[in-house]
């Protein structure tokens, strides 16, 4: 049976969270569309508020701490990935914003994606399609059509009520299909490795 790996990056800054919550509920449902295909599924969470001081540190030095670039290589290397930010002042956070500017050009390309986020009323939606969306069409990923965002009165005593459930499930059944598609990941892309070997470089191929 295939393992397929999940990368699940939830940039919520409180504890609780309902930007985590309603990022398991999502890779909950993606595992069990992809169980429902005959594959395994490894969860992989990214708590960004654990790694802020971490990607504040890179866009300064440029350089990643090596347990950010263990994070980074988390999410560039997995076969399939949701997305969670907050709204603030109608777009994504600052410090999610600040974690996919360190992604590297290209590390994303043709990989599914499933964006979602949260926020204090339903009239934030949009965000998702005017900000979310362009940000990882630009990194060149598959994003599924269908988003999702849960306002609070989405969560009906701490769960999702029916119309949010119907979105969950339907998300996740379009990232578990693209991911099914697709090879499995051979792993995250290194940006150092040379395609092509020093004699062909040099021009001093044998004949």
């Amino acid at each position: 049976m295939t393992t397929r790996t999940l990368a699940v990056v939830s940039a919520g800054l409180s504890q609780p969270s309902s930007t985590r919550l309603l990022a398991d509920q999502l890779a909950a449902a993606t595992r069990d569309e992809l169980a429902g295909r005959g594959e395994n599924v490894e969860l992989r969470h990214v708590v960004l508020r654990e790694h802020a001081h971490e990607v504040t540190n890179n866009l300064i030095t440029g350089f990643p701490a090596e347990s950010l670039r263990a994070v980074l290589d988390t999410v560039t290397g997995a076969d399939g990935l949701i997305t969670v930010t907050p709204i603030f002042n109608a777009s994504y956070s600052g410090l999610f914003k600040s974690f996919f500017d360190l992604i590297e050009a290209d590390a994303l390309t043709d990989r599914p994606v499933l964006i979602a986020a949260t926020g204090g009323t339903a009239r934030h939606s949009l965000a998702l399609e005017h900000a979310v969306r362009p940000l990882f069409a630009y990194l060149h990923a598959v994003v599924v059509p269908t988003s999702v965002f849960a306002a609070p009165e989405d969560w009906a005593s701490g769960e999702a009520d029916a119309g949010l459930r119907t979105r969950i499930d339907r998300a996740a059944a379009e990232l578990a299909e693209q991911m099914h598609r697709r090879p499995v990941s051979t792993g995250p892309i290194d940006p150092f490795a040379l395609t092509t070997d020093f004699e062909e470089l040099l021009g001093r191929r044998e004949p």
